[in-house]
C-alpha cells in the first residue's frame, strides 16, 4: 500500500473510534425512507441473482476445475 492509502486508513480508523455528538434531527419520514432503501437493496440483489444465476453457479462449478 501507498503511503497516503496508510496515512489515510489511519485517520478513518481514528475517526470512526472517536464519534463525537451529532446534534441531528431525524423527522418520521426519515424512517420510511430507510425502510424503503433495505427493501430495494434486497430486492434488487435478488432480481441480479435470479437473473445470473446460471452465471453464478458455472462460476462455483469451474472453481477447482480451473488447473487441469
Amino acid at each position: 500500500m501507498s503511503k497516503k492509502i496508510k496515512i489515510f486508513s489511519i485517520i478513518a480508523l481514528i475517526v470512526a473510534i472517536n464519534p463525537q455528538q451529532a446534534f441531528a434531527y431525524l423527522d418520521p419520514g426519515t424512517g420510511s425512507m430507510i425502510m424503503q432503501v433495505i427493501v430495494a437493496s434486497i430486492v434488487g440483489a435478488g432480481a441480479a441473482i435470479g437473473v445470473f444465476k446460471q452465471k453464478i453457479a458455472d462460476f462455483f462449478k469451474n472453481i477447482g476445475h480451473k488447473g487441469e
